[in-house]
């Protein structure tokens, strides 16, 4: 095994975020399904973007808000995921740089532009997302950076990214690279929509053994199994993948491991402002826990803290360190 130098890498879909707040009334005049993530066009981009309201930027992507995290807690990460060579692809580098996440990825030249997302936030704190992939549709096993896999104690992969064929090509370059250096693979469902999309070959990734941890919520873990009794879904889990961890939102989280089962309550929060991102930092306290051999307890407690202070403000990137978050807490960090 060679040495470690990153606790996690995480794999994913590289996006500005655009967040703007919204009534119910505009997502009803504009069509849109409150709290779903739909792919959107170029042209259908601008003009949603048009009729939004103020809105302020934030770099983000799933992967790209667990790398963040674990950078916050106080770990060592990095991340691959393709932005162009353009005015948001720099802004999303910048950002990358300056929290100290190892970004090897090469600029996207000559085609689609940065992939940006307009989140629209309603009074009740959920998100309704609108996502133009742009570059991030371009990223290849070429991108798969071997020295970065081969130096992570674990390997990411955001479910959202599978769509495109060659990223398919990138995830599976990425779990044999990952395995043959004695490192595990995490791979994160991110969406009922996502699973329904993907089952099949999802569950192909878990039996087969090219993922050794498996993220979902409750509503991913019963449409990966398509059935509405969410304990026969946690039975099934538990034999097709050697450690899953299920989040529950206000109800915690549980963490299974073959027959074990711990269960993590959620951490208190004051204020939601803003649901965006809370199971990608749940994510980033739960790998950075398990990269420094904490108890599954632990790593969920960890996960539980991060997804309390995301949720606290808008914005699916910390405004607190999550390494004073987890010292108040209790917990090592």
């Amino acid at each position: 095994m060679s040495q470690t130098k990153f606790d996690v890498l995480t794999i994913g879909n590289a996006i500005v975020d655009v967040l703007a707040h919204a009534e119910e009334d505009f997502l009803v005049r504009e069509g849109l399904v409150k709290g779903s993530m739909r792919l959107i066009d170029t042209e259908e981009a601008e003009r949603l973007y048009g009729h939004m309201g103020p809105a302020h930027m934030i770099s983000g992507g799933c992967a790209g808000n667990t790398a963040a995290g674990v950078a916050s807690f106080g770990g060592r990460a990095a991340f691959i995921g393709k932005v162009a060579d353009d005015d948001l692809g720099r802004f999303y580098r910048h950002d990358m740089n300056a929290l100290g996440i190892h970004f090897p990825t090469a600029d996207l030249v000559g085609g689609a532009p940065t992939a940006r997302s307009m989140i629209l936030i309603t009074p009740d704190s959920e998100r309704t997302m609108n996502t133009h992939l742009g570059a991030c549709q371009e990223l290849t096993p070429a991108d798969i950076d071997r020295a970065t896999v081969e130096a992570a104690e674990i390997t990411y992969l955001e479910g959202y990214l599978w769509d495109p064929p060659k990223a398919k090509e990138a995830f599976r370059e990425a779990s044999r690279i990952a395995h043959a250096a004695g490192r595990r693979v995490a791979i994160t469902l991110s969406d009922s929509f996502c699973v329904s999309r993907y089952r099949e070959e999802f569950l192909q990734l878990m039996r087969g053994g090219a993922v050794d941890i498996v993220f979902a919520n409750n509503h991913e873990a019963l449409a990966l199994y398509e059935t509405s009794d969410f304990e026969t879904a946690v039975g099934l889990l538990r034999k097709d993948v050697p450690l899953a961890v299920v989040t529950l939102g206000a109800a915690g989280s549980m963490v299974l491991a073959g027959e074990e089962e711990v269960r993590v309550p959620a951490a208190p929060v004051e204020r939601i402002a803003d649901l965006t991102g809370a199971g990608d930092l749940f994510a980033s306290g739960f790998l950075y826990g398990l990269a420094r051999n904490m108890a599954y307890a632990e790593c969920g407690m960890l996960g539980s803290l991060a997804a309390a202070e995301i949720i606290s403000h808008v914005g699916a990137r910390p405004e607190t360190s999550l390494s004073r978050v987890a010292a108040q807490g209790g917990l090592p960090a």
